[in-house]
């Protein structure tokens, strides 16, 4: 069986080399190939990668095209029954791939598998989630949760990390798509520069009738925003990561819900803001360096930006 991996590389040098060390440890009898399309990384990625892995395909773009694109970019060269997308600073224990694809093999409504996510510390990671939507972002913000018990939150307060079940979405750190998958539906929509391909890409999945699995019996070490970290532009108090988000959020909205839902989420937004700058003000927390309605401007001037989520602005 021939599964075929794609990395996306961006100034992640020495864990690329780790993540494709851990992967190539756990090939057993499988047949790999493996593709890393680099970002167009700023340290010496491209040449590390070179050196230690001559047998792989890498592809250098001359510019960043985002997380989406640059995964798309393999797809006329993927001979592979299975496509795994895996994170370079994700890296996979010894049983992974094993187990991984024995379940989606045996599981012929599966269309979409993920496994547990965990730091180098253990601490568990959102691994198992479900679908955005206006009212249980604005929920999550002003932490409510426990004021809507039937509300389905983005993270399901009694998710059980042991147990293997069908969900929304999975993280695209180690992201196993059935080729048949990706032939009905595509892959990721090039709209989007960061954040949101998968939780859209699982919508579409699900819309088709595939399954999308939490996979329990196994694990990823998944270290997080290391390609963030190291672009000082794209780090500076995490607002170029904010922005990101907030236009990712509004182009799925409107994609997925049309523009009601982009609408409704803009005044849920400034709903939240206001409720916290009421807050904050009663228990007088206000301060100088307060951010007041910061979420608010943040989304609405993406949403001037997206037209309403209509267009994409990278």
């Amino acid at each position: 069986m021939v599964i075929s991996v794609i990395l996306i590389s961006y100034n992640t040098a020495n864990m690329s080399v780790e993540a494709l060390n851990a992967l190539f440890a756990s090939q057993g009898d499988f047949k790999l190939e493996v593709f890393v399309v680099d970002n167009a990384s700023k340290d010496d990625s491209v040449a590390v990668i070179k050196k230690a892995f001559p047998q792989i395909t890498l592809i250098e773009n001359k510019v960043n095209v985002g997380f989406g694109r640059a995964n798309n970019q393999v797809l006329d060269l993927a001979t592979g029954e299975y496509i795994l997308l895996l994170n370079t600073d994700a890296f996979v224990q010894a049983d992974t791939l094993a187990k991984t694809l024995r379940y989606i093999e045996s599981q012929p409504t599966c269309g979409v598998l993920g496994v547990r996510l965990i730091g180098r510390d253990g601490e568990q990671q959102p691994s198992c989630r479900y679908f955005p939507t206006p009212f249980n972002l604005f929920a999550h913000k002003l932490g409510l949760t426990r004021w809507f018990p039937t509300l389905q939150m983005v993270d399901d307060a009694d998710w059980n990390p042991a147990i293997t079940e069908n969900c929304d979405w999975v993280p695209g750190c180690y992201y196993l798509v059935r080729k048949q998958v990706i032939e009905q539906v595509g892959l990721f929509d090039p709209r989007y520069f960061l954040y949101s391909e998968e939780v859209d890409h699982c919508f579409a999945v699900k819309k088709a009738g595939w399954q999308v699995v939490y996979f329990a019996d196994t694990s990823v070490v998944h270290i997080g925003g290391e390609s963030a970290k190291s672009d000082g532009k794209v780090t500076t108090a995490g607002k170029q990561l904010s922005v990101l988000q907030a236009e990712s959020e509004l182009l799925y909205f409107r994609k997925n819900h049309g523009i009601l839902s982009c609408i409704l989420h803009l005044v849920l937004v400034l709903l939240a803001d206001s409720i916290q700058f009421v807050k904050d003000l009663v228990k007088l927390k206000l301060s100088k360096n307060s951010r007041f309605f910061a979420n608010s401007k943040l989304t609405f001037i993406s949403a001037f930006k997206t037209r309403m989520g209509s267009i994409p602005v990278r």
